[in-house]
Order: C-alpha cells, then structure tokens, then sequence
C-alpha cells in the first residue's frame, strides 16, 4: 500500500499574526491559499523553499474566536535549519520567545502565535555550543 504525506493543519485565530511568524520569521513560504465563503474559512498552504511536498495548512474559521484544545490539540511542528543559533537569534528579534534554547547546538523550541510547538533541528552534526544559548533557561512549556 502506498503512503503520501500531503500537510499537517493548525488552526489559527489570526492569519496575518500567524504568516507573520511561519513566513516572515520562520522563513516558510505561502505556496496555496484557499478561500471558501460557503463554509467561511480559508486554507493557506506553506512550505520552506522549495519543498512544496513538506506543508503545512494554516486554517482559519472566519469570525471564530475559539480555542481549540482537548481532542483539537497535537504534539509539534518540526523543521531542520541551517544554523540554529541564526535561526534562533532572528525569531528572538522578531519577538519571539525562545521556549526551549539551543543550548547543545541541536535543538530548540518556540511557539507560534496560537501556541503550537515548533521544534527546530540542526542540520547535520550539532554545533558547538554557544553564548547566549549555552547559559538560558527553559521559558515556559514546549
């Protein structure tokens, strides 16, 4: 039998406030979007460049202010970076805040604006270990 991963969906209270964070922050790219005014919501599809096999759907329930919890939550998103210091100090300049510290130069944790946990991985091997991240602590959950 064969398998295709196609996206993993997070919904979201505010697109802008959220392509703010995956897009401009995070550096992934809106490659669909979808707007649906029977059902009042739109899909935005994103990707990192030049993976459009590896996305992610931002849903948005137009006018919903609910928080989406119990059977509605999961785990986290996942992505590898180039270099996760870099990465790290660019969302910590764009506001957000560094929930688990790449303190053994492999892996970090932030959230996005609706609270979804975003595991970064370093490419490759891990690097060196490094101020300010070698010293920070943990900030809140993850």
């Amino acid at each position: 039998m064969k398998i295709e991963y196609l996206h993993t969906m997070v919904r979201v209270r505010d697109i802008e406030a959220s392509k703010r964070f995956y897009c401009d922050l995070l550096g992934l790219e809106e490659v669909r979007r979808y707007d649906n005014e029977a059902g009042k919501f739109t899909l935005v599809f994103l990707a990192p460049p030049g993976q459009s096999d590896a996305q992610v759907e931002l849903t948005y329930n137009w006018g919903s202010e609910e928080e989406y919890t119990g059977g509605r939550n999961f785990g986290h998103l996942a992505y590898r970076v180039e270099n996760i210091y870099d990465m790290c100090e660019r969302l910590q300049k764009g506001g957000v805040t560094i929930n688990r510290p790449p303190r053994d130069g492999r892996m970090a944790f932030v959230k996005s604006p609706d609270g979804i946990s975003v595991e970064l991985l370093q490419m490759g091997d891990p690097l060196p270990p490094q101020e300010p991240w070698t010293s920070m602590e943990n900030t809140g959950t993850w």
